[in-house]
């Protein structure tokens, strides 16, 4: 099978962020498959335009310049979006496949995705990340009545073009149906856990421990991810102030960047916990997680409170389940069922004073922590095995091939 594979915000293993698409494509080439991604190069060298191409692990990576990051504003991100579209619509047209496999966010990639299937008559697939328009249209990001009404029928363009859903979770599967979508065009395929990858050596987390000298012994809660609106990384400051109080040898560590990275290190320092038990790093590589996540005891994954954002599926959950790590999470949802009834994990109450307090006992437990990480690498390998996942995926779009008429 030839699979056009468009993703903007493609990364390896050796980049940091998701690498829900590299992990996904570089099985099925080892599965026999042909996979081209088209995706965009976010910081392009200087003078670096137009296209290159890369093999990496067997993928044959078309990278558009397209410079973008999260701290831009919201007209410099569309214009980001549109700009990669267009590119991509005219790249994929020009790639021999078999069908076109095209995930979100942003929801613009539909606009590549539709041209080429529908210029190379080859069936679409199409994935979704995130209930987009809906989570900006709740948090308040997209408040113009003209571009809600856009978003909504770039939302149904794209769905009503594609010949089968894959939803990251089972809220944006009832997200997906509630447009009018047949329920049994849509599969849920989570994110998933990279066993393979957060296998560590044992002396890996000793090491980073010795390497930061703040650290050392002290029990540790990490938060690796983006430092966005919606995840409300400051709660993580407020936390460490409240622990501080009653355990102040408890460390709390955020690795990451984006909009609301200066906000938090500001809080943090009001607060007087910036350097004291609070501290903050830029994004790692995706290679280099597996030793932090080890050193650290507790993993956190946090979000403000909106309804429209329990639906999520974040990478970091999967990450901490296939290091063996507890999770502590501040929201409601599919996740916060499967940690709490697997005992791979804790909900944080949602008083910020009892959530320190509950944080602290949990940390503390040196018993429960033990069988909560056994029960994440229980997870991890029974529920969410990224090799198990790509199999799903992959007969989902075999099946799409097997239902195109001849």
């Amino acid at each position: 099978m030839r699979i056009i594979y468009i993703h903007q915000y493609f990364k390896t293993r050796s980049m940091s962020g998701g690498t829900r698409s590299f992990e996904m494509a570089r099985r099925l080439v080892s599965y026999g498959h042909e996979i081209d991604m088209v995706t965009s190069d976010t910081n392009p060298v200087e003078g670096q335009k137009g296209w290159r191409v890369t093999c990496e692990d067997g993928i044959r990576v078309h990278w558009l310049s397209v410079k973008y990051n999260n701290s831009m504003g919201s007209l410099r991100r569309v214009l980001a979006f549109l700009s990669f579209a267009w590119g991509a619509a005219r790249r994929s047209r020009q790639i021999k496949a078999d069908l076109v496999f095209a995930t979100s966010t942003p929801l613009f990639v539909a606009l590549p995705a539709v041209h080429a299937s529908k210029r190379l008559d080859i069936p679409l697939v199409f994935e979704v990340r995130d209930l987009w328009p809906e989570v900006p249209i709740s948090l308040g990001i997209l408040k113009n009545p003209l571009i809600i009404r856009a978003s909504r029928a770039l939302e149904r363009y794209a769905y009503k073009n594609s010949d089968h859903i894959v939803a990251l979770s089972p809220g944006m599967k009832d997200g997906v149906t509630a447009t009018g979508y047949p329920a049994s065009r849509v599969s849920v395929i989570p994110n998933a856990s990279d066993r393979d990858l957060f296998r560590h050596s044992p002396g890996g987390a000793s090491n980073f421990r010795k390497a930061n000298s703040w650290l050392q012994d002290r029990p540790l809660a990490i938060y690796a991810g983006t430092l966005g609106y919606a995840n409300g990384v400051d709660y993580l400051a407020r936390l460490a102030s409240l622990a501080r109080k009653n355990d102040p040898d408890i460390c709390f560590l955020v690795v990451g960047s984006g909009g609301q990275e200066s906000f938090i290190r500001e809080t943090a320092a009001k607060l007087g916990v910036l350097e004291e038990n609070f501290f903050m790093c830029s994004p790692l590589p995706k290679e280099e997680m597996p030793v932090v996540l080890a050193a650290a005891d507790v993993a956190l994954s946090l979000f403000i409170k909106n309804t429209s954002l329990l639906a999520n599926s974040a990478n970091k959950v999967f990450d901490a389940l296939a290091s063996g790590t507890p999770v502590a999470i501040n929201y409601g949802g599919w996740q916060a069922d499967f940690l709490t009834g697997s005992g791979a994990g804790i909900v944080l109450p949602p008083e910020e004073e009892e959530a320190a307090s509950t944080l602290a006992s949990y940390i503390r437990h040196t018993d429960g922590l033990k069988k909560a990480g056994e029960a994440a690498s229980f997870l991890a390998r029974t529920r969410f095995d990224r090799d198990m996942l790509t199999r799903r995926l992959e007969d989902t779009l075999i099946d799409q091939l097997k239902q195109k008429p001849d």
